[in-house]
């Protein structure tokens, strides 16, 4: 009987730890738009069609923020759609697509941007009808500004303050148009730092990344992952795997902040090893393999060979796991070099 108990807690343990949601993030939904940034009309209602011929629950943020916080175990195959950077197409060409498949989906904007019109912007009348639709309208800070660390010549506390304005101040203008009020910041860039988790935790606000990896009931309220869905990684087949993707158990970072100070960096990260091979663990730095090194049962380190280029990079970790046939967990860690 005690066998048994343990092997239907293991089965359970297991189970809990397979289950994970999927965030992706779209941009211009156009065909006469950067393609980097970019899917066509077509491309979106492709990926939405997969989705529900497939069994795929697309769920609103707000549903997926709640099990976060309340520690409820995470929707398995579960989806989250979002938006960034307030372009209009999102309300002329998205917006019409989504609500054909009656899915929810999470817009992020700069209300500062949309206040001057930069470019080809969603203006606040459409923001307010698509708030009225039932979309979620949240925080991509006032400006789009980069917002991992101060500008030259400016200080550690001039940057705090000026970071927090502008958080709580996007938050303002967004509550004042549509009456919502999530606090959740989508990193602009994905740029983020540990000072600027703080920041954020302070606040009491959710920080949102653009590194790749699935969500899981212990991953990190201020640097939730999320998958871009656009340009090379629109085709259906990369997408596809990507879906099928699980949240590694970290229990510990080890003091890992994206904004490098040795390079290249050094990721060092433990974790419960509980549904994959510490062997089958793989690592990336763009195309190069890099070997992890195990430093006891469930801490491993790895760094590049050479040193990162300027700009953004990452190193991108995954192992296939035991239990879910053709799934990956799968961990991304963003570098600003």
């Amino acid at each position: 009987m005690k066998k048994l108990f343990c092997f239907v807690a293991l089965l359970l343990s297991l189970t809990l730890s397979a289950q994970a949601a999927v965030m992706l993030i779209y941009h211009h939904v156009a065909s006469d738009t950067p393609r980097v940034s970019s899917v066509t009309a077509e491309e979106l209602r492709g990926h939405l069609q997969y989705f529900k011929d497939n069994n795929f629950q697309v769920i609103g943020l707000d549903v997926l923020i709640s099990q976060l916080r309340k520690g409820e175990p995470v929707a398995p195959d579960s989806i989250v759609i979002t938006f960034d950077d307030s372009y209009e197409n999102n309300f002329t060409t998205a917006h019409p697509i989504l609500q054909e498949f009656g899915y929810p989906y999470t817009i992020f904007i700069s209300p500062g941007s949309i206040d001057k019109g930069d470019g080809p912007l969603l203006n606040w009348q459409q923001v307010k009808q698509m708030s009225d639709d039932g979309v979620l309208v949240a925080n991509h800070a006032m400006r789009h500004e980069h917002m991992a660390r101060p500008e030259a010549g400016e200080s550690q506390a001039q940057w705090r303050e000026r970071m927090k304005q502008s958080i709580l101040a996007a938050e303002d203008k967004i509550e004042q148009v549509t009456g919502q009020r999530h606090q959740w910041l989508a990193y602009p860039y994905g740029e983020y730092s540990s000072e600027l988790e703080q920041l954020v935790t302070e606040l009491g606000f959710i920080g949102i990344g653009q590194q790749s990896g699935a969500i899981g009931n212990h991953t990190v309220l201020t640097r939730i992952p999320r998958y871009p869905a656009a340009g090379q990684y629109a085709d259906l087949k990369d997408l596809a795997q990507k879906l099928r993707t699980l949240a590694f158990n970290i229990t510990d970072y080890h003091g890992v902040n994206p904004v490098i100070s040795a390079n290249p960096p050094q990721l060092k990260l433990s974790l419960k090893v509980e549904d994959f091979n510490r062997n089958q663990l793989q690592c990336f730095a763009g195309s190069e393999v890099l070997q992890p090194q195990w430093l006891d049962d469930n801490t491993f380190s790895v760094s590049a060979g050479k040193a990162l280029n300027r700009g953004r990079s990452r190193y991108n970790c995954t192992a296939p796991s035991l239990s879910k046939k053709g799934y990956f967990y799968w961990y991304s860690q963003p570098w600003l070099n």
